[in-house]
């Protein structure tokens, strides 16, 4: 993983372009709620302004200082171009992408939105260049409570999701159906993925 660094870098921009067209195709069917951190986001947009993708990055920044100062460590360069990165896309296809608002088309947004948020997930994790803000936080909670990858990573999702829905996020039963399809389509994405990168660099 050390060689092939530009293409390394290819996959975790490309990954992370992806990523946010599907997070953007989620808000657009919103009807059907969005991911935990939209919701926060999403909420916080609606109540202070400023784009949903300069929240990403806000919270991102907060919770990269918190991770550094309770680790101890300075965060990878990954970590902060997946910050950087992530609000920008998303700012950028929530901008293309046309609004849609009957049922059926938000609907369609939804269920395309979770499959591309879960293989360009995949494609950037394959990059091996640092984990995102959120991933990074999670793994505190793992490290510093004892706790396992599953009850840290839903106990996080529950507590962003109802924060954000107190402040106004669109919260649905498509938020909690992402909190249970969106693993198993990274892990099946990333297994394509990895096989693809390991082809092209035989």
């Amino acid at each position: 993983m050390k060689k092939h660094y530009g293409l390394r870098w290819a996959f975790f921009i490309g990954g992370l372009a992806i990523l946010a067209c599907g997070v953007a195709l989620t808000i657009k069917g919103q009807r059907y709620g969005v991911g935990s951190w939209d919701v926060l986001h999403v909420g916080l947009y609606k109540n202070l302004g400023l784009t949903i993708g300069t929240w990403s990055i806000i919270i991102g920044l907060i919770i990269i200082i918190l991770s550094a100062i309770i680790l101890k460590e300075k965060p990878r360069i990954g970590t902060i171009a997946n910050m950087l990165l992530t609000g920008t896309f998303i700012d950028f296809f929530n901008a293309i992408i046309p609004d849609v608002h009957t049922a059926g088309a938000q609907l369609a947004c939804f269920v395309a939105g979770v499959i591309i948020l879960g293989i360009g997930d995949a494609i950037y994790i394959t990059a091996n260049l640092g984990a995102g803000p959120r991933d990074s936080l999670m793994l505190i909670a793992v490290e510093k409570m004892k706790l396992s990858i599953t009850v840290a990573r839903t106990g996080m999702e529950f507590i962003v999701a109802v924060a954000g829905y107190l402040i106004g996020g669109p919260i649905g039963l498509g938020t909690v159906i992402m909190v249970f399809v969106l693993g198993p389509v990274i892990q099946v994405s990333f297994k394509y993925s990895q096989k693809f990168y390991n082809r092209i660099t035989a």
